[in-house]
């Protein structure tokens, strides 16, 4: 004991004078000084029902975009433009770095944060896109948005049958534009949301989206079931393009990291080639064989359920899921009709010659009769 204190007496002599630690700063005692600080203790678990916002225990990372070098535009180059929310500038960003390396297609973007559907007096979204056809600033676009549009339209409550009317026809008038001038246009869906109730609405407004993406020749990308988890629910992390988790969504729950952007703007492009070639875009179906050699093989119509629908009509398609026309006749057929009796061997003896079924000895009537006849003039 006294060697532990004549050593303590000397570890003072010789340390230097510290400025004061600040009021915040931990105090160091003599256990400090001999055996090194205490390691901090691990937080307490949140008590039962308690909502942790914080990551989970052992979160994956957060990925940064990387840096991606753009080559130059050729002059001619597609035209994509992206329109929407702040959903739509973190998809237009993404969309940006994918196609870096692409000579032929130029990104841009055209978006209001707080904008949609139903506050057209806040933002015109008809309005916008008629003066983006009439300058001829795009060749194709790509819609995302809708965030904001859980709002009364007029006196339409929202999500009512009422609203959901009212807010097909915007959506109808917006792309009735885009079709009557032949632009090719992809809406993306909306993903869940962390708030339940806010997830549900966003999901209805959604397959209002597909409904008139559908009726007006429009792609529709889905991207709900690609940001949930094993259980269908919301989740705040996922794979990468890599397969790596990582974080996905925001903080507040609703807008995606870079890395979420990144995955959204993996599933555009991939609807993307139903319009573009690599060397312009056209609402025309692109023929995924062509150039190789089975573009010459006889295949198919693959252009839409019409020709299929023809090809059904003329029996050259049977759908697995339909049941003959004439099913309940062919079981009923026989409780109408008289049991024909059963083919003998003297239904073969007795056919009369050139009958198919007389197979050389058929049964000449003629001949016949008049054998009996000499029998019974010879008696």
């Amino acid at each position: 004991m006294r060697f532990v204190f004549l050593l303590l007496i000397a570890m003072v002599a010789v340390s230097p004078v510290l400025a004061p630690e600040p009021a915040f700063a931990q105090r160091r005692t003599l256990f400090d000084l001999l055996f090194g600080p205490a390691q901090p203790e691990a937080p307490p678990p949140p008590e039962e029902g308690q909502t942790d916002q914080a990551a989970p225990a052992a979160p994956a990372p957060t990925r940064s975009a990387p840096t991606v070098a753009s080559v130059e535009k050729n002059p001619g180059a597609t035209r994509l433009l992206v329109v929407g929310d702040v959903l739509a500038a973190g998809l237009a960003s993404a969309l940006q770095r994918f196609y870096a390396d692409d000579p032929n297609l130029v990104v841009s973007s055209k978006f209001e944060g707080s904008s949609g559907f139903v506050r057209d007096d806040y933002y015109d979204w008809q309005a916008s896109i008629r003066e983006e056809i009439a300058a001829n600033s795009f060749d194709m676009l790509v819609v995302n948005l809708g965030t904001n549009d859980r709002q009364p339209i007029g006196n339409a409550q929202p999500l009512t049958e009422e609203w959901k009317s009212a807010y097909l026809s915007r959506l109808n008038e917006f792309l009735g534009q885009l079709r009557a001038v032949g632009k090719p246009v992809i809406w993306v869906g909306l993903p869940p949301m962390r708030n339940e109730g806010y997830s549900g609405a966003m999901s209805e407004i959604s397959t209002l989206f597909r409904l008139a993406a559908v009726s007006n020749g429009v792609e529709f990308v889905d991207i709900y079931e690609r940001f949930t988890d094993e259980n269908g629910n919301y989740t705040d992390f996922g794979p990468d393009l890599n397969g790596q988790q990582t974080r996905m969504r925001r903080d507040e729950g609703i807008f995606f990291t870079d890395a979420g952007s990144t995955k959204v703007a993996f599933f555009v492009s991939q609807s993307m080639r139903v319009y573009y070639r690599g060397g312009a875009a056209t609402i025309e179906v692109a023929d995924p064989l062509e150039g190789t050699d089975a573009q010459a093989m006889v295949r198919l119509p693959f252009q839409g359920q019409g020709q299929i629908r023809l090809l059904e009509v003329a029996g050259a398609v049977l759908p697995l899921t339909t049941d003959p026309q004439r099913s309940a006749e062919l079981v009923n057929a026989r409780e109408e009709e008289v049991e024909p009796e059963p083919f003998t061997l003297k239904d073969l003896v007795t056919a009369p010659v050139g009958r198919a079924d007389s197979f050389g000895v058929g049964f000449d009537a003629e001949a016949d009769a008049a054998a009996q006849q000499g029998a019974i003039g010879g008696r």
